[in-house]
């Protein structure tokens, strides 16, 4: 289960407006909090992907995935997981992601319609890797307060 504040979403949902019709992407850094995932910052980065496969596709490249995990582990946190939008697209895996997934890490989709930020899920590659599974997600204010949980609207 992933544990992620509500201004979190938000900026991850203005990402995906932002860039829209490409895909935006970035990590979501944290600490493990007993059978949480608790997500303390969502950073963005550029979508290294050739230009005309952003609109379906996303790229982090290692020199960015380094600098942002030392970035993590210099402040106390590690790479929980990703995030990324679907253009015009719904918020759950293509084939494409599910085969490039790892173990453990979470994945949230926001699906962007029309340059308008819709559902937003969490995803986690199955042990046999055969397909990501739905995460839940505990949405929680500043203050660590619950708010709900997936199905995020």
């Amino acid at each position: 289960m992933i544990r992620i504040s509500a201004e979190q979403v938000e900026r991850i949902r203005q990402l995906g407006e932002k860039t829209y019709p490409d895909e935006c992407c970035g990590f979501l850094l944290g600490q493990l909090d007993g059978t949480y995932k608790q997500v303390l910052t969502a950073v963005p980065v550029a979508n290294e992907r050739e230009a005309t496969e952003k609109h379906h596709r996303f790229f982090i490249g290692p020199d960015i995935y380094r600098r942002c995990e030392r970035q993590a582990r210099e402040s106390g946190m590690e790479v929980l997981g990703f995030y990324h939008s679907h253009p015009d697209a719904p918020a759950r895996p293509s084939q494409y992601d599910i085969e490039h997934a790892w173990p453990w890490y979470s994945y949230i989709i926001v699906s962007v319609m029309k340059g308008k930020s819709d559902r937003l899920t969490s995803w986690v590659l199955q042990d046999d890797r055969d397909k990501l599974n739905e995460e839940k997600i505990n949405l929680v204010d500043s203050q660590g307060t619950y708010i709900w949980r997936t199905p995020c609207p």
